[in-house]
C-alpha cells in the first residue's frame, strides 16, 4: 500500500544521492534502473484516484494526486528519463548525472502535485537542477546563458507563487485544477506557465540556453521543462481561447528564425518552440480529442526531439 502512495519523485531524488557515492557500472545501473523500474511501478501499481499528502505549517501539501492526465505525463517523463539516461551512460561527470536525476524527479513532482504550493516547490527545483546541465559545459557562453536561464526560470516561479497567494487570499484554496483567466491570480499563474512554455516574447531563454548545454544536458532539457509547462497549462487552462492564438503564433515565428540559423542546435531549439505551439493550440481548443492529441504529440515530440539532439551531440 505504501508503495502505491509513494510519490514518483522520491526514487529519483534517492538515486541522485546514491549517484554521488557510486562509480562505474554501479552508477550506470542506478541511473538506468530508476526510470525503468519507476515507470513499470507507475504502469502496473498506480491507478487514478491515489492521493498522498503531508501537513506542514497547517498546509496540506499534496505530493501525489493521480488521474488520467497526470499518469499519462508520468509515463512520458519516465520514458524521457530512460532515453536520456541511456544516452548519458558514457558521461563520467557526477554533476551531470546528479542534476539529470534531480531534474527528472522535479518534473515528476510537477506532474503529480495536487496543490499550488507543491507545484511551486517543484517548479523552482526544475530551474535549479537543470541549470547545472548548462553550466557543466564550462564555457563562458554557457555560464552566462545558464545564469540568464536561471533568473528567468526563478522569476517564473515567483509569478506562480504570487498567483497562488492571491488565489488563497481570494478563495481560501490552493488546489491545482482548472484555474482560468478570471482574476489577477489566474493571469499571474498563466504568465508563469507561459514563461516556461516559451510563449512568444517569453521564449528567448530557450534559444539562448539550450544550445549552450552539454550534449547530454540538451537531451534532458528538451524533454522536461517545456513539457512540464504543457502539462500545467492542460491542467489549469484547458479550453482557454487565448491559447489557440498564442499557439498559432508559436507554430509560425520560429520557422523564420530557424531557416536563417547556422547553428544546428539553435535550429532544433526554434523547432522545439514550433512544435510546442501545436500542443498549446490543442490545449486552447480544450475538447477531449484535442487534449488527447496534445498528449500524443508530446509523447512523439519527446522521443524524436531527443534523438535529434543526440545526433547533434554524437
Amino acid at each position: 500500500m505504501w508503495m502505491t502512495e509513494l510519490p514518483p519523485f522520491v526514487p529519483f531524488f534517492i538515486a541522485a544521492f546514491m549517484a554521488i557515492l557510486a562509480r562505474g557500472w554501479l552508477r550506470a545501473l542506478i541511473v538506468l534502473a530508476t526510470p525503468l523500474l519507476g515507470g513499470l511501478h507507475l504502469w502496473f501499481d498506480v491507478a487514478p484516484g491515489v492521493i498522498s499528502s503531508v501537513s506542514i505549517l497547517e498546509f496540506d501539501l499534496i505530493l501525489l494526486r493521480t488521474d488520467r492526465l497526470s499518469l499519462l505525463f508520468g509515463y512520458l517523463f519516465h520514458i524521457a528519463a530512460f532515453i536520456a539516461a541511456l544516452f548519458a551512460l558514457h558521461v563520467r561527470d557526477t554533476t551531470q548525472t546528479v542534476s539529470g536525476l534531480l531534474y527528472a524527479g522535479s518534473a515528476m513532482g510537477v506532474v503529480f502535485a495536487g496543490d499550488l504550493i507543491t507545484l511551486f516547490i517543484f517548479w523552482e527545483l526544475l530551474a535549479v537542477s537543470s541549470v547545472f546541465l548548462i553550466w557543466a559545459r564550462k564555457t563562458e557562453r554557457a555560464i552566462r546563458s545558464g545564469m540568464r536561464y536561471l533568473v528567468i526560470q526563478v522569476s517564473s516561479g515567483m509569478l506562480l507563487l504570487a498567483g497562488a497567494l492571491v488565489q488563497y487570499y481570494q478563495t481560501g484554496s490552493l488546489e491545482f485544477n482548472y484555474i482560468g483567466l478570471e482574476g489577477i491570480s489566474g493571469w499571474l499563474i498563466f504568465l508563469a506557465f507561459g514563461v516556461k512554455c516559451a510563449f512568444p516574447l517569453l521564449h528567448n531563454w530557450l534559444t539562448d540556453a539550450y544550445p549552450e548545454a552539454t550534449p547530454t544536458g540538451t537531451v534532458f532539457l528538451s524533454a522536461f521543462t517545456t513539457k512540464a509547462a504543457i502539462y500545467a497549462l492542460a491542467r489549469g487552462y484547458p479550453g482557454t481561447e487565448l491559447l489557440v492564438y498564442i499557439g498559432a503564433v508559436m507554430t509560425i515565428f520560429p520557422i523564420f528564425y530557424a531557416v536563417i540559423e547556422n547553428d544546428l542546435r539553435r535550429v532544433l531549439a526554434y523547432s522545439l518552440i514550433n512544435q510546442l505551439g501545436f500542443m498549446v493550440c490543442g490545449i486552447g481548443v480544450g475538447t477531449a480529442l484535442a487534449l488527447n492529441g496534445t498528449v500524443a504529440h508530446a509523447f512523439s515530440h519527446v522521443i524524436y526531439k531527443a534523438l535529434l539532439f543526440m545526433s547533434m551531440g554524437a
